[in-house]
């Protein structure tokens, strides 16, 4: 050892001396191959930790993204709505909607409880909402779950868009007469029905029974005019942003552009404070829970780390005698312990991306070793699973894995300051 120190320090200086040291320390040699045994098993947990983390906070994110769209799909980012009967809108109130920055779509809907029924006796209990036909057009949730039928009708004659589900217990077809009982007052001042057909042009599936079993769209005038409303009278004017995340502060925004005591502005996260509030505690206690799974391997390497400097006690006072600095010894240790650290979490958030970027075909290949035994639609949404990868989250999962390495490597590289060069040869 001494003539390869003489050499490097001759040829590289004391920072080549450490990296020799360092790679010399996670060597594995005979007589301390339990040591680097742990510092390998150190390095896989560290790295599984990572993978694990980034896995599980994607999909994680990918699912509330999903609940999140679905939660608020049919309605808006923010609902406007009067605090006392209906909502009257005027080209002034709809100006300045769209006026108000972040706002990306301004949409009118009319929405009355109903009654509805078939030639065959078949009766259910419906949520009738007027729309626009740009509005309906424009709603993702419905064009991309459109399973019969076509939207391309919807305006252009008496006709209804409907959730399958609703379709399906009424025991109907896309072209059949759907019959639409509500109520009005009549011209004695007592409450009579009101029947209306229609035909069923197309009907959706979002898979949220809220929608699918109740939701029944039909042009907003033609609701207007059945209910005998005025065009300017709606339930509520919904509001799209451009970033759903600051609904709260567009929707203080909006308040302050109108100037009005008799609307009620509402902002999606505060309309569902406590599911919201939900995911927001899981997703916090999923990350704890799982960094500690990193901190459980970093130390590791504090006791794989200590036990080699107890190990190599006879070097370091080897070195200490032949005039190399405590500061080289402390280097060359909290090198080869950080290097472990480093180079797991490196390893660890590419496995982790990788999984994220296959999760569906390794949920397909579980499902297969595990025989299918829970059921096809079980296996899809396994399978379906949306990965949201944020750059940020990834970023803070690398930041705090290297943070705790590197502080698991800071202990084993004081510890070697501790060997007195006198103490430690006598021993040999």
């Amino acid at each position: 050892m001494a003539r390869a120190v003489n050499r490097i320090v001759a040829t590289g200086g004391g920072r080549a001396v450490e990296r020799w040291l360092a790679l010399r320390y996670l060597a594995t040699r005979q007589s301390e191959g339990f040591v680097s045994f742990i510092a390998i098993f150190s390095l896989i947990g560290i790295a599984l930790g990572v993978a694990t983390l980034i896995v599980v906070l994607s999909v994680m994110g990918g699912f509330r993204a999903s609940l999140i769209g679905r939660l608020i799909g049919m309605n808006g980012h923010i609902v406007i709505t009067a605090k006392s009967g209906l909502l009257q809108t005027t080209p002034e109130l709809l100006a300045a909607l769209r006026d108000v920055p972040e706002v990306r779509a301004v949409r009118l809907s009319l929405e009355r409880q109903a009654l509805v029924s078939t030639p065959n006796g078949q009766t259910r209990g419906a949520l009738l909402r007027g729309v626009r036909v740009e509005d309906l057009t424009s709603r993702d949730i419905v064009t991309r779950n459109v399973v019969h039928g076509e939207l391309g009708a919807f305006d252009t004659r008496p006709g209804v868009v409907i959730g399958d589900q609703l379709r399906q217990s009424l025991g109907l077809r896309t072209g059949d007469k759907l019959t639409v009982a509500t109520h009005a007052l009549n011209a004695s001042g007592i409450v009579a029905p009101r029947y209306s057909d229609y035909e069923i042009l197309a009907s959706f599936l979002t898979k949220r029974y809220e929608f699918d079993n109740v939701l029944v769209f039909l042009p907003l005038h033609t609701l207007q005019d059945d209910l005998e409303y005025d065009h300017r009278t709606v339930s509520s004017i919904d509001l799209e942003l451009v970033d759903p995340n600051r609904a709260p502060q567009v929707a203080e925004a909006v308040r302050k552009a109108l100037k009005r005591d008799d609307l009620k502005v509402s902002d999606w996260q505060t309309l569902n404070a406590r599911f919201v509030g939900a995911l927001q505690v899981e997703r916090v206690m999923m990350f704890i829970i799982l960094t500690l799974i990193v901190m459980v391997a970093a130390m590791n390497v504090i006791a794989s780390f200590t036990m080699l400097v107890r190990v190599k006690r006879g070097s370091i006072a080897i070195l200490r005698t032949m005039g190399a600095a405590p500061g080289t010894i402390v280097r060359a240790f909290f090198m080869a312990a950080a290097a472990v650290g480093v180079v797991g979490t490196l390893v660890g958030a590419a496995l982790g991306l990788l999984v994220c970027a296959n999760i569906a075909p390794l949920a397909r290949l579980v499902g297969q070793i595990g025989g299918g035994s829970g059921g096809r639609a079980e296996i899809d949404f396994i399978t379906s699973a949306p990965v949201r990868i944020q750059v940020g989250e990834i970023l803070i999962v690398i930041a705090i894995a290297l943070a705790l390495s590197l502080a698991a490597a800071a202990y084993p590289a004081w510890r070697s300051t501790r060997v007195e060069p006198v103490e430690a040869l006598r021993n040999e």
